[in-house]
């Protein structure tokens, strides 16, 4: 599959009330902003308010199916190498970072693809994340 762009994605009010089942309020957005995926190399994408998004590998999108608690999931589609399938992330208390595990559903024309799939790491990048990038004061 090589490099794999699944996602995360959370930004601003991290503090916010969370329904009776334990999800996200929908009025109160959440998921949006620029993301680091780390799986061996490192991908830069941005996802929108409701945690969709594109990355630049295979011409690759993602959509969010659910956000509940920390637990995020959705599904991912490669349009150049023909192949789709599903992740799962455990985001951190401050939805700043996660760690997930994504799966192939499809590969081409074979719905029991393998191999199976594996892991990631993600970051939301902020001005702070990028501090020692910047030049230092005179």
């Amino acid at each position: 599959m090589g490099t794999f762009v699944a996602i995360p994605l959370v930004t601003a009010c991290v503090h916010q009330p969370l329904n009776h089942d334990g999800s996200l309020p929908e009025d109160q957005p959440v998921l949006a902003g620029k993301w680091e995926y780390e799986d061996g190399a490192v991908i830069v994408f941005r996802l929108d308010e409701k945690g969709h998004g594109t990355y630049p590998d295979q011409d690759g999108r993602f959509e969010t199916s659910r956000l509940n608690g920390r637990t995020w999931v959705g599904k991912w589609y490669q349009k150049e190498n023909d192949r789709e399938g599903g992740f799962r992330v455990v985001l951190s208390d401050d939805y700043t970072e996660g760690d997930g595990t994504w799966w192939y559903d499809r590969r081409g024309g074979d719905s029991a693809p393998a191999p199976k799939g594996g892991t990631f790491h993600l970051s939301k990048r902020t001005a702070l994340t990028k501090l020692g990038e910047t030049s230092p004061a005179p």
